[in-house]
């Protein structure tokens, strides 16, 4: 079973017998939502922000700038497989949900809080994604 540290910016495999952690990949953030797809795990990343009540934990000692976005990681090789970083306007990601088989996701609401509160990346990023970069026997 994977599992986030997020005080310590990592994604871990639990060992559910022994309770043995392992950490898989140690990310430039606070890591908060995940998802899978497939081998793949889908990681939200928040900057943490510098406050009393995130001082003295991991991540706050061992890096000086922490990223927000989402980081793709192979959860059997640990090895970093794409991420989409936001370089302002978001400092931080609470859920993570993979939408497969979905390339150009709609919201359809007139929730205006809601609305505001979405990011959407323009169609010319959206097309440079090729349509089999996820395995399909997820």
């Amino acid at each position: 079973m994977a599992v986030l540290e997020s005080g310590a910016g990592s994604i871990s495999v639990v060992d559910e017998k022994s309770g043995r952690l392992d950490a898989v990949a140690e990310l430039p953030g606070f890591t908060r939502g995940l998802d899978f797809y497939g081998k793949y795990a889908f990681i939200g990343l928040s900057q943490v922000r510098e406050t009393a009540v995130f001082s003295g934990i991991p991540i706050t000692e061992k890096q000086e700038e922490r990223l927000c976005g989402v980081y793709v990681v192979d959860v059997e090789s640990g090895q970093l497989v794409g991420f989409l970083r936001f370089e302002e306007g978001v400092q931080e990601i609470f859920a993570v949900q993979v939408l497969a088989g979905i390339r150009y996701p709609e919201i359809l609401t007139e929730d205006e809080t809601m609305i505001a509160n979405s990011f959407m990346l323009p169609d010319e990023a959206m097309a440079d994604v090729p349509v089999q970069s996820l395995p399909s026997d997820a």
